[in-house]
């Protein structure tokens, strides 16, 4: 057994995400866990992999555990993608020591470079004796499959996009030999090839896994299991089905607890109007006062089953006035070290226009959002900002939120004016009502940090929005409301994203092909360019 659980609890202030439950993770288990977003998803697998402590009961794993988190944020952005990739094995100390000996060995003092020139020959020698050099090809093949060639493989951490930085991590799992896996929105930022490679992984796969996917291709195609973590109820319903199977049984349990809930509903109001009819009489008064208690309680427990599972109003600002060109670039370029993303990239937003950047992962994309919201400033050229530009702008990696306080105070701090009544409501909209906007930013799974992210939108009256991957994270029914957010909004829209969804909801007018900076009235040709990409 490699993952077992008993009597776990979570609760995040007052809200019980997960009632004392059992389970495990077994060799061969293939589970798809899914539920709406801010059901605890993310926080179950931090639970799991120990990142955080449960309220109460243990978790005990067995065997090599490989998680792969939502964020793609690492320590040492100086490390090569390849050596990230490999740190995943017990070779990764063995490579330290090769590359503190390259350094050394560039040292002047002579004595300092023969002793490091020793180290590096022994160094080599013992990373050939450990099979480094067959796990190199492994791990080259590996990433080479999920969109990560050599070039990439070689650049720094640093350097990369998060699509980019998303892969290595990704690469680095798998690459791992862990006996089994959990991995949070494995398909984020991967293209219709390395989606489809990874599929097969998983199928092959001979350990146990644990996966959170709103790509119900995926769990469609590799799960045997399918938990599904109810919000309300606070539980687990764990249904030994693959995905379509799971889903034909979850429509009569819902129908079976309809009838349920109608059932309790009669009791309670038989009991209830008996217990009016006894309280008359003074002899039944306690026989009354019990009879009403056990028909509230009926009602509670009915009222708890039947509330509905809430979607977040996921709307953009009405935008401000504005001139008739919110933001030009002008030739602009970027550089990271030696590696050119692009250059010379020409670029007029026009109020109320829709364009969408198209390319691969690492042709500059997020790059160039970051240059027209300003957030980054271009090496060459310049980005000026029209009469009244008001810039919105969605970070993929939610860069814009400050993980160092709580849900409300990210609100507040881009919206000052808002009082805390103001505050409030606007962030119940987006599903954080009462204790959930005291938490701390750090501990939300992505969906809830694309909600909040989305939030501090609507306050900004923004004209211009740059939203880079806005459906990211999202359960089916976000999704949905997020498109109808981008389909409605009268401002003028930059879009990155994978989602054909989300360009079909944008009706661009217009294209621009990274990284050569090609732009190019819309046609419904370049659709089929948005997965693969």
């Amino acid at each position: 057994m490699a993952i077992e659980a008993q009597g776990l609890e979570i609760r995040i202030g007052a809200r019980v995400l997960l009632s004392p439950t059992d389970f495990h993770v077994a060799k061969g288990d293939r589970i798809g866990l899914v539920g709406r977003n801010g059901a605890g998803k993310t926080t179950l697998t931090r639970v799991i992999t120990g990142d955080m402590l449960p309220s109460d009961g243990k978790v005990r794993v067995s065997g090599k555990l490989g998680y792969l988190p939502q964020s793609t944020h690492v320590a040492d952005p100086h490390q090569t993608a390849s050596d990230r990739v490999m740190s995943a094995r017990d070779i990764s100390s063995i490579i330290t020591r090769i590359r503190k000996s390259e350094q050394d060995m560039m040292n002047p003092d002579p004595d300092v470079m023969e002793k490091a020139m020793a180290r590096y020959d022994k160094a080599q020698q013992d990373f050939e004796n450990a099979g480094g050099y067959a796990a190199q090809s492994e791990a080259i093949k590996m990433g080479e499959s999920l969109g990560l060639d050599q070039d990439v493989l070689n650049r720094e951490l640093g350097t990369l996009s998060g699509g980019q930085r998303r892969r290595v991590e990704l690469a680095r799992i798998l690459f791992s030999d862990a006996d089994t896996l959990i991995l949070d929105e494995p398909t984020n930022h991967l293209d219709a090839d390395s989606i489809e490679w990874l599929k097969h992984y998983l199928k092959r796969f001979e350990g146990g896994f644990l996966v959170i996917s709103h790509s119900t291709e995926l769990l469609d195609e590799t799960v045997n299991k399918v938990w599904h973590l109810d919000a309300q109820r606070g539980s687990i319903d764990m249904y030994a089905l693959g995905w379509k199977a799971y889903l034909r049984q979850r429509v009569v349990d819902e129908e079976r607890r309809r009838r349920e809930r109608e059932v309790a509903e009669k009791k309670a109001d038989r009991l209830m109007k008996q217990g009016i009819r006894l309280h008359a009489k003074a002899t039944k008064a306690v026989a009354a006062q019990n009879m009403m208690r056990r028909a509230e309680r009926l009602l509670e427990n009915t009222e708890d089953a039947q509330r509905a599972e809430k979607v977040a109003d996921l709307r953009f600002p009405e935008p401000a006035p504005c001139g008739r060109t919110p933001i030009m670039a002008k030739d602009i370029s970027k550089a990271f070290g030696s590696n050119i993303v692009f250059a010379g990239i020409n670029l007029a937003i026009d109020k109320g226009s829709r364009v969408v950047i198209l390319g691969y992962n690492g042709a500059g994309k997020t790059t160039t959002l970051r240059l027209l919201a300003g957030i980054d400033k271009p090496d060459t050229g310049e980005v000026e900002f029209g009469h009244g530009a008001k810039i919105g702008y969605f970070a993929q990696e939610h860069d814009t939120l400050d993980n160092q306080v709580s849900v409300l105070e990210n609100l507040q701090q881009v919206a000052p004016d808002l009082d805390n009544t103001q505050a409030r409501s606007i962030l119940g909209s987006f599903l954080f009502s009462g204790d959930d906007a005291m938490k701390p930013t750090s501990v939300l799974s992505g969906g809830e940090k694309t909600r909040l992210a989305l939030a501090t939108l609507v306050t900004s009256r923004a004209n211009v929005l740059l939203l880079d991957e806005p459906t990211n994270n999202l359960d089916p029914a976000s999704r949905d409301e997020i498109l109808k957010a981008i389909s409605k909004y009268e401002g003028a829209i930059v879009l990155v994203t994978h989602d054909e969804g989300a360009v079909l909801a944008l009706n661009p007018e217009r294209v621009l092909l990274m990284p050569d900076g090609d732009e190019d009235l819309w046609n419904d040709g370049y659709l089929e360019l948005v997965a693969e990409e």
